[in-house]
């Protein structure tokens, strides 16, 4: 399934060297201001280009084809596109019969019978995340009183990244990664137990992610060697301030009120130069996989504004969810 959400609700469509990839974002209200222009900023970060990012350079264009009108969204389907132009899809016909080791190239291959487009990963390429960017886009538009950022705080294990990309560049290896990402001033009361916590529906976006390999909010696993006493964040105002944050702004899977902190784990990229050991099941025999083409040193570099998206797009849904329930008019 390629959809996500509740009322604020995403479906992502597109393979990497298909002709175009996009997202179609239903729910949003009517009345909310966005160009193309306002998606560029964000849709700019995603893109590679630095170094220890894919050479793979494409104009990431957004081009509107339905409900926004006169810069202000209708209330209908908003469908948004880029197209695609700068890939070599021969780099990847190797992987049909010999698979990538840690990437999807084989299980893609059983799931749909050999049907998949596989060319430049296809549906599972991280280029996909171009229409989560873009949909995030607009839900910080609905989310106006939270400030999200996130940023890449390791990588490779070392806190200078640089060293790590560097490293990791020179063996023809790859590295991941830790994005950390925060909410500042986030709407207090969302969240609904148990299944569409504000922490189980933001795990489900954000492991949607290509590359993820696990979150954690708050103090997180640290929380395992910590005592109740000092877990337990202790209230020191009306508003719901704590003096600690270790619960990471949610209680009982509903946002209190303090900045919301979590922190995801990428995998390192699984298209690695160095030689690797794997299988050709054409041949039916182990083989040795050199891989060429253009691949990310670190995955990770590009990851931090995906993580914002996730999360505005996850607070969005939630917000609209809990006006339609208690008539509240958070935000807009």
């Amino acid at each position: 399934m390629n959809t996500f959400g509740q009322l604020f609700r995403i479906t992502i469509f597109g393979e990497s060297h298909g002709s175009a990839i996009g997202v179609v974002v239903d729910g949003c209200p009517p009345g909310i201001t966005i160009s193309s222009e306002d998606l560029l900023p964000d849709l700019k970060r995603r893109q590679s280009g630095g170094r220890g990012t894919t050479p793979r350079m494409e104009a990431d264009l957004p081009e509107i084809l339905s409900g926004i009108h006169e810069n202000h969204t209708t209330g209908a389907p908003i469908t948004i596109i880029t197209r695609n132009g700068n890939h070599r899809s021969s780099d990847y016909d190797l992987f049909r019969d010999i698979p990538r080791p840690g990437h999807a190239d084989y299980v893609a291959r059983i799931k749909y019978a050999g049907f998949a487009d596989m060319r430049g990963s296809g549906h599972f390429s991280g280029r996909i995340t171009w229409g989560l960017v873009a949909a995030g886009a607009i839900a910080k538009k609905i989310v106006t009183q939270a400030s999200i950022t996130a940023s890449l705080i390791s990588a490779g294990g070392l806190q200078n990244i640089d060293e790590a990309v560097e490293k990791a560049i020179a063996a023809n290896n790859s590295v991941g990664g830790i994005v950390e990402c925060r909410v500042a001033n986030p709407p207090i009361g969302l969240g609904e137990p148990f299944f569409y916590s504000f922490e189980s529906a933001l795990s489900q976006l954000i492991f949607s992610i290509p590359a993820i390999r696990g979150i954690e909010f708050g103090a997180g696993f640290a929380a395992t060697s910590m005592t109740g006493l000092v877990h337990n964040d202790a209230y020191t105002g009306s508003g719901g301030q704590t003096t600690t944050n270790n619960s990471g702004g949610v209680n009982g899977g509903i946002t209190n009120g303090n900045e919301i902190v979590f922190r995801i784990a990428v995998k390192p990229t699984s298209s690695i130069g160095a030689r690797q050991d794997t299988y050709n099941f054409k041949e039916q025999t182990a083989t040795v996989l050199h891989i060429t083409g253009r691949h990310d040193a670190c995955i990770a570099l590009r990851v931090p504004v995906i993580a914002e998206a996730a999360a505005a797009i996850v607070l969005a849904d939630l917000v609209l969810i809990d006006r339609s329930v208690s008539g509240k008019t958070h935000c807009m």
